[in-house]
């Protein structure tokens, strides 16, 4: 794997990599790639293609000099290492060739066929594939032990993850292999079994399709369900700023496939609205209309998530069963908390329940109850945003009190209507499911669909460490409070998770 004449001092030497596909993915491959001290060999059937990648690369080699990132020596060493070659029989040399061409089964294929009458036949071959089944492409290779999925995402230099799809056929050695040049390239590899939308794009369906649902239930709004896993969940982006960062262009169709793929199984489906964006062009950013307006790159004059109104703030209330971090609360935000006089606000802080449940089962009015969840990670710190929720028939002027009462106290304030888990623990419940029945599934260890989802998609946490932070029987109680309102199969729990909760262990614990 070393290339012929090169010597220990030479820039170039080092194992060869080649790959086939000199657009977005294939140069940020061949960036990190060469960057890691491995030979490159770019290829692309679009003539001029690969030296026009070579050369997109070369400038964000230069831009990283100007930000002071890597020194002139270092870029200059990363470009030495790729070449640009004319066609496939030019990477006999690559002890690794990886493919990143369109999303195509039959152009994939071809394109394998090629690549194994070029290489030798201890080559590795890898798919760049993001969607489509890794045994599918390489039912019809020689040599198919050699051949697994290796899945880099956009933008390949900042994301540090690759995951690495194991077939039926891929071989324990393959996987060492890869998983030590993906090492050399900078990148986190993570073992993971050939299903529709591997790992991550599999795991990030329960974070925007929850939030499309909440919002087809008019619980609450875009803004409000963004701001609420920012401020209170610590994600760095709410579900529909990524929906729009992604595109519907893109999101959609792989939401799809991935819902396709796993037989239309209702924890993994989206929304009629999800598809109108994508069939009306409204894409997000890229197109500057989607669930945001843009102008320059930046959301333009957002909505508001922020409760508003002229309310006077409550001075008393009541609480509905014992809650030590409400009474705190109340404290923090000089309410006198007292016994019910019958007009004063009924205070709760359930989790799983909606305002409806809490009402029903602790005999308060619903018309003075306003819940408050306190259960985000940031929850007790004294800025932090606060979620208020009502149920049907609640008296505005009551809510409004308490909202105006927690706003004086320094707090930000979203009011949505009833929901079981309110907003934030709805969707972490629904991530950490998924979580959980991909750990029961195999589709990776517990330990790798963690690192997976905080690497590939900037999660504060994976799914199953979600769980453990939430308290899986609290996971478990939010899941079941949403099946028994709604009826849906969609709400219903991992075995995995439910078993856990049952014995009391850590949702990491192995089957």
């Amino acid at each position: 794997m070393v290339s012929a004449g090169a010597s220990a001092s030479d820039p170039v030497a080092g194992p060869v990599v080649g790959i086939v596909g000199a657009g977005a993915m294939g140069q940020g491959i061949a960036q990190v790639a060469a960057q890691g001290g491995l030979r490159v060999l770019l290829q692309d059937a679009r003539a001029g293609a690969a030296a026009a990648g070579r050369e997109a690369v070369a400038a964000r080699l230069a831009r990283l000099v100007e930000k002071g990132r890597i020194n002139a020596a270092a870029e200059s060493a990363a470009l030495a290492r790729i070449e640009a070659v004319a066609g496939i029989a030019e990477l006999a040399p690559a002890g690794l060739v990886i493919e990143a061409v369109v999303e195509d089964l039959e152009v994939k294929r071809a394109v394998f066929r090629e690549i194994e009458a070029a290489v030798a036949p201890d080559c590795l071959i890898a798919s760049n594939t993001s969607s489509i089944p890794v045994r599918s492409i390489a039912r019809d290779c020689a040599h198919r032990g050699r051949v697994a999925g290796m899945h880099f995402f956009n933008p390949v230099p900042l994301m540090r993850l690759v995951e690495l799809v194991r077939t039926v056929w891929t071989s324990e050695e393959t996987l060492a292999r890869l998983a030590a040049l993906g090492r050399r390239m900078g990148r986190t590899p993570v073992v993971v079994q050939d299903s529709p939308g591997f790992l991550v794009n599999l795991g990030g369906r329960a974070f925007t399709t929850e939030a499309l649902r909440i919002a087809q239930e008019r619980v609450a709004t875009p803004a409000e369900i963004d701001a609420i896993m920012r401020d209170c969940w610590g994600f760095r982006m709410g579900p529909f700023e990524l929906l729009d960062l992604t595109g519907m262009d893109v999101n959609y169709p792989v939401t799809r496939i991935v819902w396709e793929g796993f037989g239309h199984d209702p924890r993994l489906a989206t929304t009629p609205a999800h598809r109108a964006m994508a069939e009306a062009g409204l894409l997000g950013r890229k197109t500057g209309e989607g669930w945001y307006s843009y102008a320059g790159g930046r959301a333009a004059d957002p909505p508001s998530p922020d409760w508003q109104g002229e309310a006077a703030p409550a001075r008393r209330a009541a609480l509905a069963g014992e809650a030590p971090a409400l009474a705190a609360l109340c404290r923090a935000a000089g309410l006198a908390v007292g016994a019910d006089d019958g007009a004063c606000p009924i205070l709760a802080a359930p989790f799983g329940a909606d305002a409806t449940a809490v009402a029903v089962e602790s005999g308060a009015d619903h018309r003075r109850l306003v819940c408050l969840d306190l259960a985000g990670p940031n929850a007790g710190a004294p800025a932090a945003r606060i979620t208020l929720m009502t149920a049907p028939g609640a008296d505005p002027a009551i809510r409004g009190a308490v909202a105006a009462a927690l706003v004086a106290a320094g707090r930000k304030v979203t009011a949505i209507t009833d929901s079981p888990g309110f907003v934030g623990q709805r969707i972490c419940a629904m991530v950490a499911n998924l979580g959980c029945a991909m750990a029961e599934t195999g589709i990776a260890t517990p330990e790798d669909i963690d690192t997976a989802m905080t690497l590939g998609l900037n999660y504060p946490q994976g799914p199953l460490a979600l769980a453990e932070t939430m308290g899986r029987e609290r996971c478990l109680e939010v899941l079941d409070r949403l099946q028994a309102v709604t009826g849906e199969d969609r709400y219903r729990a991992s075995p995995w998770l439910r078993r856990r909760a049952a014995l009391g262990l850590p949702v990491q614990t192995p089957a």
